[in-house]
């Protein structure tokens, strides 16, 4: 059997992955000339963790990120709203790690490649249609260069995105991802280490947030992490486009997101504009997403990863959900009798999952819980108790936690 994938990033690369794992080859699309190690941070949460070390990567995983201990909420004056443990430490079994999203890529591609072969991945060509007939799948194919071929398999696995060409022929009349106001910038630098060099913190509320958190041991610099930094603002009208189109590779200004961290934030961690200001490139990206779709799996053809679900990058929750997608779709084509079922089955799994994740972002996912408090206390509190109890505030963290799929077994 032979699966063709759409998509060359973190969730078709670990498709592939899994499919060989049950005997089943691939051949992936990538409509980039080549698979480059970009991006800043990112988080992979314990219940994604646990099948990437069923892939044999938690070693990798050890050597390039950072075993994520403790994350804080936390209000603009670095008040703490809400505290908890992380990973093993939250008692999981296995770890969460923080992450530069290009090693991650590049750790699962170097696996691709050690094992199914460099020749597996055809980079540079788009699938842009695709036709069931046969028992199969033909994919139409254009390369940059305005070549174009053709190539079968047995099933397609569209995991090209947010702007998915497959999903684009499943749904024509859908339109372009849905902005909801907010822009958010992104980028990373060596920073001396905070905490124990294991901590994330998220801070802020309703009108701008700022997160922080390392990513990397700097071994050129004693007491230096590699550190991961975000500002999220409303910027615009939700449901509006956005003045650029969504492309995590668009340079930010300095001038664009300085005015929403600049003496509003009074953290005693770190000053958000001093680490802005230090980082030489960082990058912007509108928060879109798309409605949740009634289905993914037509025959022989189905979504996985940000074309099936694309989220608000709250949570933690893109590429841990890409992940959970890859191996259900494998468990789902060993345990049924045809490709159709399974995709079926595959399609019953997880969209209602996803779906729910979507939904819980748009309205905040667990950082409603620095919204909430901002809204009842803007100027700060002398008594967290007095502004949200605590079974308040945990109700909106775990009650995320346990919908996405990865709750702690202990309660800090």
């Amino acid at each position: 059997m032979k699966a063709l994938i759409a998509g060359g990033g973190i969730g078709g690369l670990t498709a592939a992955l899994f499919l060989h794992r049950i005997g089943i080859d691939a051949e992936i699309f990538e409509r980039a000339g080549d698979i480059r190690e970009l991006g800043v941070g990112i988080n992979i949460l314990p219940h994604a963790v646990k099948e990437l070390a069923a892939l044999g990567l938690q070693a990798d995983l050890d050597a390039q990120g950072i075993r994520t201990h403790e994350l804080i909420y936390a209000n603009r004056f670095g008040q703490a709203v809400w505290q908890e443990l992380r990973g093993i430490d939250a008692g999981h079994l296995h770890p969460q790690y923080s992450i530069h999203r290009g090693k991650l890529l590049g750790l699962i591609h170097k696996a691709v490649i050690e094992r199914l072969g460099r020749e597996i991945i055809r980079t540079g060509w788009q699938v842009d249609g695709f036709r069931q007939s046969g028992g199969g799948v033909v994919v139409d194919l254009s390369s940059r260069d305005g070549e174009r071929t053709h190539s079968s398999g047995d099933l397609l696995i569209g995991a090209d995105g947010i702007h998915s060409t497959v999903r684009a022929h499943l749904f024509p009349q859908e339109g372009p991802p849905i902005w909801n106001g907010v822009m958010l910038w992104r980028g990373c630098t060596s920073w001396p280490t905070w905490c124990d060099g294991r901590a994330m913190a998220i801070a802020g509320g309703n009108f701008a947030k700022f997160v922080f958190y390392p990513i990397a041991a700097d071994t050129s610099q004693p007491g230096v992490r590699l550190t991961n930094w975000a500002v999220m603002a409303r910027t615009g009208i939700p449901g509006t486009a956005p003045l650029r189109k969504e492309d995590w590779s668009r340079p930010g200004v300095l001038a664009d997101v300085l005015p929403f961290v600049r003496e509003r934030f009074r953290l005693d961690f770190v000053d958000p504009a001093e680490i802005i200001r230090a980082t030489p490139t960082f990058y912007e990206y509108p928060n879109c997403d798309r409605n949740p779709l009634d289905r993914w799996a037509f025959g022989r053809v189905t979504l996985l990863g940000d074309a099936a679900h694309p989220m608000y990058p709250v949570g933690s929750n893109g590429a841990s959900q890409a992940v959970l997608d890859a191996r259900s779709l494998a468990e789902n084509l060993v345990a049924e009798t045809s490709v159709e079922a399974a995709l079926a089955a595959y399609d019953a799994e997880r969209r209602p999952a996803t779906s729910a994740i979507v939904l819980a972002n748009r309205g905040g996912g667990p950082e409603g819980v620095i919204d909430m408090v901002e809204s009842r206390a803007p100027d700060g509190f002398d008594d967290i108790e007095a502004i949200a109890s605590r079974d308040e505030r945990e109700a909106v963290v775990r009650g995320y936690a346990r919908l996405a799929g990865f709750e702690s077994r202990s309660r800090v």
